[in-house]
């Protein structure tokens, strides 16, 4: 099905928004409040994040070690394993974004990247896309972390990291979907 045909399918639930404004501004995201008209001709209020989008990197080493990092994260109130990820810069490709979040924060550099998808993470209150990344060929170095950023660098070996998923013990969200779609690669796809 084309997405022409698509979007005529789908027109019974469609809003329209009819007005939008920029209820707050921040460094990291934007708060919107849109008036949309439903799909029976009513009135609602969304409100919702923007965010320039992101990526998650699943770096692998030649001994099928992925690179992961533990940091705290205030929202949640505690240390989170998760994979390198980092906020698109204007304009900024995924790739390169891969390529510059993954030396900044871990020290890797990546011979090979490839991306492996993307999804929305919060598709009820954001537009946020996370883009994941494939690194592989990597090589250590140092880390360059921004200013008030403090976070440990380790290697996990793939089948720990998804016994860890299975567990219940991985519990950042970015990190479980990049995952799922990394998965094939990572057990000799």
């Amino acid at each position: 099905m084309n997405e022409s045909n698509k979007r005529d399918e789908d027109r019974h639930l469609v809003e329209k928004a009819v007005a939008s404004m920029r209820v707050w501004q921040g460094k990291l995201l934007d708060v919107w409040r849109d008036k949309v008209r439903l799909p029976d001709g009513r009135s609602a209020t969304r409100e919702y994040i923007r965010h320039p989008g992101a990526v998650v990197i699943i770096a692998l080493d030649a001994h099928n070690r992925v690179v992961m990092e533990r940091q705290y994260r205030h929202p949640v109130g505690t240390v989170v394993e998760e994979l390198p990820a980092g906020k698109l810069d204007a304009g900024e490709d995924p790739l390169t974004c891969a390529q510059r979040e993954l030396q900044e924060e871990t020290g890797y550099t990546a011979k090979q990247c490839r991306l492996l998808g993307s999804f929305w993470p919060c598709v009820g209150y954001s537009n946020e896309v996370i883009h994941v990344v494939l690194a592989t060929e990597i090589v250590p170095g140092a880390a360059r972390l921004d200013e008030g950023e403090f976070l440990e660098v380790f290697l996990l070996p793939v089948a720990e990291l998804i016994a860890r998923a299975e567990r219940g013990q991985l519990r950042d969200g970015k990190s479980l979907a990049a995952l799922c779609l990394a998965r094939p690669h990572l057990l000799g796809g």
